[in-house]
C-alpha cells in the first residue's frame, strides 16, 4: 500500500465566499468491500484542520457540518470547506482528502483573518461577562472578537436572542462595524432592535459630576433616551470629561457604564450607574520646545497662559496647543505637527510637557481661483482679498475673509449665495498655495 501522503489529493483552493470546481485526478485503490471511491465518496474516518494560531481542530470541524462515520461525497467535501469560508474568520480555505480501505480522511488547511473586538451597546439585562460567557458556550469559535462579515455574526446574533428570549425579551439582534466612542478603536457593535427601555437617571460616583450644574443641565441628552451604552459614553466624553479636565484631574478614568434595570415589559427602565476615577489634580510645571526653528522659545513662551504652580486646565491646556499652531499658520506653515508629552510627577502633583514640532515649509499665497460669481462679483471679491500673490500666506487673513470679508465685499449688492466652496490646493515643490472659492 502507498504511503498515506502519497495518497492525498492536491489541495483544493477555496476563496471567501467562493466556490471552485474540482480538479484532478486521485489515484486508484485496491477494491475492497465498502471502500470510498477516489473521488471521495464513502464513510468520513476523519476530518482535520490545521492553519489556524487561534482555533483547535476539533472547534473548527464541527463548522463544516461534517461528522466522521457518516456517507459523504465530493461535493460535501466542498460545502464544509464552503461553510468554514463563509464564517469571515479565515482569509483563505483549501482541502484534500485521502481514500482508504476504511473511509475518507479529510484535511482542511485555513488562514486567519483579521478580526475586531465585539461591543455590546443595549443589553441591559445582562453584564458584558455574562453575555460573553454564555456566547463561548453557545457559539464554539468565539473568543470575545468577531469577523467584520460572515455567517459567525449571525450564530451570535442568533445566540444572543435566545439568551433575550429567556428573559422575555423578543427582539432581534443586529450587527455592525462602528469605532468605540472613547478610543475610536474598530469594533463589531451588537445592538438589540427595537429594546424599548429608555433611561430613568444617571448616577455619578464621583461628586464633582454628580454636583457639576453644566453636567446636569445636559442629562437630558440621555436621560428619557433608550439605553445605550455608546450614547452614555459619548455624553461622558464630550459633557463630563471636560469638567474634569478644565479642574486639573488629567488622569480622570471612566469605567464601563453599569446600567441597573428596573420593571419589565413597557415599564422597564435604567438607573445607570457611571463610575469615575478622578486622579489627581495636577498644577503647571512648564514646558520644553523642540523643533522650532522659525519661531523663538521666546515667542512660544509668550503663548504660555499658565504661570509654575498654576492649576493644569486641561482645557486650556488644548487651546494652547491650538494658539501654537495658530501662530505657524499665521506665518504660512499650514503642515505643522505639533506633539504634546505630559511628563506627570504623581507625587509632587506636577505636570510638565515636551513639545516636538515639525514645521514643514512655508507657504506663499498662489492663485485665487473663483467660480461661480458674476463679473462684478468677481471684481469685488478680488479687490476685497488680502494676500498679494507671492506673500507668506497668513491663514488668519484667509479665515477672516471666509468668515465676514466676502459678505462685506458684496456691500451694496445682493449676497444670494447659499453656500461658498473653499478649498486650499497647496504646492509643496514650489511651496505655494492655491484659494479656490466657489460661489453656490
Amino acid at each position: 500500500m502507498l504511503p498515506m501522503q502519497s495518497r492525498f489529493s492536491q489541495w483544493r483552493h477555496l476563496a471567501p465566499l467562493a466556490t471552485l470546481m474540482l480538479a484532478g485526478s486521485l489515484l486508484s485503490l485496491p477494491a475492497a468491500a465498502q471502500a470510498p471511491d477516489a473521488d471521495g465518496n464513502g464513510k468520513l474516518e476523519s476530518i482535520k484542520i490545521t492553519g489556524s494560531a487561534k482555533y483547535r481542530s476539533e472547534q473548527m470541524a464541527s463548522e463544516t457540518g461534517l461528522s466522521p462515520g457518516t456517507t459523504i461525497t465530493k461535493y460535501d467535501l466542498q460545502r464544509g470547506a464552503d461553510r468554514l469560508a463563509q464564517l469571515g474568520l479565515f482569509a483563505s480555505v483549501q482541502y484534500r482528502f485521502a481514500t482508504e480501505e476504511l473511509g475518507v480522511r479529510a484535511e482542511y488547511q485555513v488562514t486567519d483573518a483579521p478580526t475586531l473586538p465585539v461591543w455590546f451597546d443595549n443589553f441591559p439585562w445582562f453584564t458584558d461577562d455574562e453575555l460573553t460567557a454564555s456566547l463561548k458556550k453557545e457559539v464554539p469559535l468565539f473568543d470575545g472578537t468577531a469577523p467584520e462579515h460572515g455567517s459567525l455574526l449571525n450564530e451570535i446574533s442568533s445566540a444572543l436572542e435566545l439568551l433575550l428570549q429567556m428573559r422575555g425579551v423578543n427582539s432581534s439582534v443586529s450587527s455592525s462595524v462602528t469605532t468605540a466612542p472613547v478610543t475610536d478603536a474598530r469594533v463589531v457593535q451588537f445592538r438589540v432592535e427595537h429594546a424599548g427601555v429608555n433611561i430613568a437617571s444617571v448616577e455619578f460616583s464621583d461628586p464633582l459630576a454628580q454636583s457639576d450644574r453644566g453636567v446636569q443641565q445636559r442629562l437630558g441628552d440621555v436621560v428619557g433616551q433608550q439605553f445605550s451604552r455608546t450614547l452614555v459614553e459619548l455624553f461622558e466624553f464630550e459633557q463630563v470629561r471636560p469638567v474634569y479636565l478644565s479642574h486639573a484631574y488629567l488622569h480622570v478614568r471612566f469605567g464601563a457604564p453599569v446600567p441597573r434595570i428596573t420593571g419589565s415589559g413597557g415599564s422597564a427602565r435604567v438607573t445607570v450607574v457611571a463610575p469615575i476615577e478622578p486622579g489627581p489634580a495636577f498644577a503647571w510645571g512648564g514646558v520644553t520646545w523642540s523643533g522650532n526653528a522659525s519661531i523663538s522659545s521666546a515667542v512660544l513662551n509668550g503663548i504660555i497662559a499658565f504661570k509654575p504652580g498654576d492649576s493644569a486646565d486641561g482645557m486650556k491646556l488644548e487651546a494652547m496647543w491650538d494658539a501654537v499652531r495658530d501662530e505657524y499658520a499665521r506665518r504660512g506653515y499650514l503642515d505643522v505637527n505639533l506633539t504634546a508629552a505630559p511628563q506627570f510627577d504623581d507625587n509632587a502633583r506636577r505636570v510638565s510637557y515636551t513639545v516636538s514640532i515639525t514645521e514643514g515649509p512655508s507657504y506663499r499665497m498662489g492663485k485665487l481661483v473663483l467660480t461661480g460669481l458674476s463679473i462684478e462679483g468677481e471684481r469685488r471679491i478680488r479687490a476685497a482679498w488680502g494676500i498679494a500673490e507671492g506673500a507668506i500666506f497668513n491663514k488668519d487673513i484667509y479665515q477672516q475673509f471666509i468668515n465676514t470679508g466676502i459678505k462685506e465685499a458684496f456691500t451694496g449688492l445682493p449676497f444670494h449665495y447659499e453656500k461658498v466652496g473653499r478649498f486650499l490646493q497647496e504646492d509643496t515643490k514650489k511651496g505655494t498655495v492655491d484659494v479656490l472659492l466657489d460661489f453656490q
